[in-house]
Formats: structure tokens, sequence, C-alpha cells
């Protein structure tokens, strides 16, 4: 059943990793709604020129900081967007530890800032949470297939923990706390060297370069493109009253790693031929959301088929690749695990 909405617009919102590939559009299409945007990145992955246009909008705010450290926003807020963890292998295997205490420590910080306000918290969680599932489609109601001591599980249960932390937030009447599950998204402004799929391929077919297989291509995935995601996100951030459930947003349509190269190679002029490489530990077989909960509860629906998503996407690669060098972030974060999370001024503990 189709739930109410809130109206859209007015409201002062904080989008936690704003200057990535997701939360970059987020801010776009908040702003565009009337919204006051805090974008609060700190560029470990996320790049300053996805948001360099906006800087001069009168209702955004730029504040450069890790969330695992005190959020530090006077404002009252009324909406609070977690998009703050690097999300692909490359990214989050570079600093297994800080990944973990992004979904741990960051989250725990933001939910004390939704607390102090009594804002609504939505937290970006992953279809990784499934691992290499035994249920196909994923429902939410899976619990999954995770290797808890593996070379991903900085990524997958720093997410799961993440939930856990906003479901306990959300029964004990804490926090408006909402949970997406996202599933592989791609379009514009990927980096080119994050190491997904999708991105990988591109670049390469754009390079003439061999297009990189992992085993045998025949493990399977889902592609959301970004327009739609963002819309999912939206919907369930606005949605009333609170499902009180993870919800799966991505496209439930299924292709092979194969079948996406091959049609990689079929819309980008290229001499590039195919290599397989040995798949990497823990990859998962097959991915594919099962979206009837997002049907039922928020009337969503994604739009973009592949092909289409593929052109803009393709399209903005051969752009930066032409005029700009590959963009390569090598900050690297600091951390202290010893160190205690802070409490934001005002806000009581909910440990």
């Amino acid at each position: 059943m189709l739930h109410e909405t809130q109206a859209f617009g007015g409201k002062t919102v904080v989008v936690a990793g704003g200057a990535g590939f997701v939360g970059s559009h987020l801010c776009d299409a908040l702003l565009a709604r009337g919204d006051r945007v805090i974008c609060v990145d700190s560029y470990l992955t996320g790049f300053p020129a996805n948001v360099l246009p906006l800087h001069n909008h009168p209702a955004f705010t730029m504040i450069e900081q890790d969330i695992c450290d005190e959020i530090a926003i006077d404002e009252k807020v009324d909406q609070i967007y977690n998009l703050a963890c690097p999300a692909s292998p490359p990214q989050y295997q570079a600093d297994p530890i800080h990944t973990m205490m992004t979904s741990v420590s960051g989250t725990g910080n933001l939910l004390r800032l939704a607390e102090r306000d009594g804002a609504s918290l939505l937290q970006a969680s992953t279809s990784e949470v499934y691992g290499d599932p035994e249920v196909h489609p994923q429902r939410e109601d899976y619990w999954g297939h995770v290797n808890c001591t593996g070379p991903r599980a900085c990524y997958d249960e720093g997410k799961r923990a993440a939930e856990a932390l906003c479901f306990d937030s959300l029964r004990a009447g804490k926090v408006d706390a909402r949970v997406v599950r996202i599933f592989n998204t791609y379009g514009p402004r990927m980096q080119p060297s994050d190491g997904r799929i999708v991105s990988n391929l591109i670049v390469q077919a754009l390079r003439n370069e061999p297009l990189t297989i992992y085993g045998s291509g025949e493990q399977t995935r889902s592609f959301c493109y970004i327009s739609d995601l963002l819309d999912g996100l939206t919907r369930l951030m606005n949605v009333q009253p609170n499902p009180g459930v993870p919800v799966n947003v991505g496209n439930p349509g299924e292709f092979t790693v194969a079948e996406l190269a091959d049609l990689v190679q079929s819309m980008v002029p290229t001499r590039s031929t195919l290599i397989h490489m040995p798949l990497p530990a823990d990859d998962p077989q097959r991915r594919r959301p099962d979206i009837t909960r997002a049907r039922q509860l928020l009337g969503w629906e994604p739009k973009i088929q592949l092909t289409e998503g593929l052109e803009h996407t393709i399209a903005w690669f051969r752009h930066i690749l032409s005029n700009h060098p590959p963009r390569r972030n090598i900050k690297r974060p600091r951390l202290d695990i010893a160190r205690p999370a802070s409490v934001a001024p005002g806000a009581s503990s909910w440990r």
C-alpha cells in the first residue's frame, strides 16, 4: 500500500558524503527542489569538483570533515542522508579499519545529530549485506550469506552494523531512521579509477585496452541508473509513516558480466579484446534485487534501461578522459580507533 509523502522543499538537509558520485547528484536534486543543503565530506573518495558549481548557490554550505569526528553543525536540520563511506572494493579495502569505523562511529555521530534536532535520517546501506546470496532474487527479509572475517567484511559488516544502529535508534524512539539497501548504481561522475565493473569496462574500451573480466563472466549484477536511485532515496526519506524496515532500491534487470562487456564493446568504437582474471575472494555470484517492497511502500519503479543509461555514462567518461587526466584521490584518513565518539552539543547519548 502506497504511503503518504511529505511535501518537498524548504528543509535544511545534511548530505554526508555529498561530494561523492551519488551524494553530489543528491545535492543537486535537493537544491533544485528548494531545500537548503549542508554537504559534509572528507574528500577521501569524494571530489571537490563534483560540488564546485554549487559553491555560489546561496542555499549550499560545504563542510570538509570526516564524520568519524564530532559534527559541528549549529543550525537545526530537518533531514540527514548518510552516504559517507567508500563504496567500491579498491576504495574500502585501501583502509579497511577506517571503512568500518565510518559505518559505525560515523553513523553514530549522525544519529546523535538527528536525535538532537528531531531530524529524519536515511542510512545508505547496500546489497553487500546479502553477501554471496543463497536466495535469489534478494528480498529484504533474507539475512544474507556473509563472510564476516574476509577482505570485504569491513564494508559488508560495517553496513550491517550501521543498519542495526539505525533500527535500534528507531525502536528506542530516539531517531526517525530509515534504511535503503542500494544495488549497483552507475552514471556520470563515477570515477575512472574506482574499480567498479561499469567504470572499468567503459574506461578500458575508450582507451582500447583489454576489457578485464574477473572469473568466468557468468556472475550476474543488476545496474540502476543514478536518476532512478535518487528518486528512490528521496521517496524513502519522505514517505509517511516510516516503513520501519529496510528497502531495496535497484534495477531488477539482471545481466552477466560478460553480457555487460559485450554491450560496452557494441556501444564504444574500440579495438579492445576480452581478458579473464581470477575472481576476487568472496565476490558474489548472483545479485538481483526484489523490489516488491519499494513498489508497494514507495510507488517506486526504475525507468532507465541499461542501454540508455550507458549512453549517458559513456559520454561522461569520454568527456573527462579527453579533457582531464584521471582523477585519483590520494588523501589518507586520520584514524584513532581508541578515541570515543563525541556527542554533538545538546544531544543526549543514545548508547
